[in-house]
């Protein structure tokens, strides 16, 4: 699977079907930090005995009809004269790009086999690409792969504009439309300034258009501007793929001193997670270490917003404690933790942690979540496996190489449904091999 070919055949730009008009939503609190992020990637691997030309057509008039309703996704970022961001939109913008490529040597298979993301960065657009570049670039890109067996959708959103919840409805509502109905079931909440509206300018200048960007090769102008940054720890990414009854053997552990409230499946892997990935850390018992999990809070504030709510509507909560108490104590004294921290990030909490932040933006990098961290992105509450577009599901579901640190970890429904779940974890490579070795964490013959 080194350097595998494939060949981009033609680019084109998609555009909602119908006329819109000029549209402005200026950007709030929630979307703001994420702006020095990168594209937001996922990876969807289809076997189809359909012809490409006639799914890759299928694909681009579904594309149109859900832009009408998600129309923000083909605008671009801009600001208004005071300096604030927001997504701009008019009938006359390019839209949504689409790259249509060859890999026919590729299979399905072949994919599904690749613990790293090295060979997606051929499969998916805009790597390396700072969200600020959304406003003179697409803030979706979608590459169209033909594979020796079928389909390869790759997608990169920018993650100023919105989060998981709403990347999945997106997809879901697209794939809707592909599999033949006129509309979609559930319109996207589009009013962000419902849920916040105080304006908040930021002085942050977009990086210019530069042919490395165009290329897609990896920059960072906010994390580097010093000129000396440091190269970072050589990661390993790696998928471990929990069953059912692995999962229920993990909760069961967690839950089995029987405590007040019962922790939840999120709850007691999550555990799992950052107990055994500090143990392959080999961290002091003094060393600190951090869980961070990036809450939905549509529930959350007051008052609640629909779970269609259309933006970023998530909130970084971090659990601090040394490395030697959690390891000392039994698997719950983690999941206690991790249990208190989300619990408390109530509406209160939420409406304090704005305050605080506009008071003294701070635009996160990617890799801000904490030191010896674990942090969590995604949910195996997305049903990822259901985005049909009219040939079956998915055979795979996988992120990009955009927003990889050492700690960050993406969850996913598993394959093979029910409770399963499927853990990406990018880690440090020496921490890595100890932890492909950790029997404990594995749960192999569960």
């Amino acid at each position: 699977m080194e350097n595998p070919k494939v060949k981009i055949t033609s680019k084109t730009h998609i555009k909602p079907n119908k006329e819109i008009g000029r549209k402005e939503c200026q950007l709030v609190t929630f979307d703001l930090p994420y702006l020095a992020f990168y594209y937001n990637q996922k990876l969807m691997l289809y076997k189809g005995s359909d012809e490409f030309e006639g799914m890759v057509g299928k694909l681009k008039d579904g594309l149109g009809v859900v832009l009408a309703e998600f129309y923000q996704l083909a605008g671009r970022l801009g600001k208004d004269e005071e300096g604030v961001f927001r997504v701009e939109y008019d009938d006359e913008m390019e839209g949504v790009e689409v790259v249509e490529a060859s890999a026919e040597e590729m299979g399905t298979e072949d994919l599904l086999v690749e613990e790293g993301t090295a060979t997606f960065k051929n499969l998916i657009p805009y790597n390396g690409i700072l969200n600020l570049e959304g406003t003179h670039r697409p803030l979706l890109g979608i590459q169209l792969t033909k594979l020796k067996d079928g389909i390869a959708i790759g997608c990169a959103f920018n993650h100023g504009i919105l989060d998981g919840t709403s990347t999945w409805h997106f997809l879901s509502s697209w794939a809707e439309i592909c599999r033949g109905s006129d509309s979609i079931s559930v319109p996207p909440f589009l009013e962000r300034t419902k849920v916040r509206n105080t304006r908040v300018k930021l002085d942050l200048t977009p990086p210019p258009n530069s042919q490395a960007s165009s290329d897609g090769e990896s920059k960072d102008q906010l994390a580097s501007s010093n000129g000396d940054a440091k190269p970072g720890p050589q990661l390993r990414e790696r998928v471990f793929k929990f069953s059912e009854s692995a999962i229920d053997e993990i909760k069961s552990r967690v839950n089995q001193s029987n405590g007040s409230k019962p922790f939840s499946t999120f709850q007691s892997l999550s555990a799992h997670i950052w107990r055994h990935v500090t143990i392959a850390r080999d961290l002091k018992p003094e060393d600190y270490t951090v869980y961070t999990v990036f809450a939905d809070c549509r529930k959350r504030v007051d008052p609640a917003m629909p779970e269609s709510y259309f933006g970023n509507l998530i909130q970084a909560i971090f659990t601090v404690t040394a490395a030697g108490l959690l390891l000392a104590n039994p698997a719950e004294f983690g999941a206690a933790s991790i249990q208190k921290a989300i619990e408390a990030h109530d509406a209160k909490a939420i409406e304090e942690k704005n305050k605080e932040w506009e008071s003294a933006p701070k635009i996160f990098q990617f890799k801000d979540a904490g030191v010896n961290c674990v942090a969590v992105g995604s949910s195996p509450r997305f049903k990822v496996y259901d985005v049909d577009f009219g040939w079956g599901k998915p055979e795979g579901v996988r992120s990009g190489g955009n927003n990889r640190f050492d700690g960050m970890v993406y969850l996913y429904q598993g394959k093979s449904g029910g409770r399963s779940i499927d853990v990406e974890i990018s880690l440090d490579a020496s921490a890595m091999e100890r932890l492909e070795k950790d029997d404990e964490f594995l749960l192999a013959d569960v």
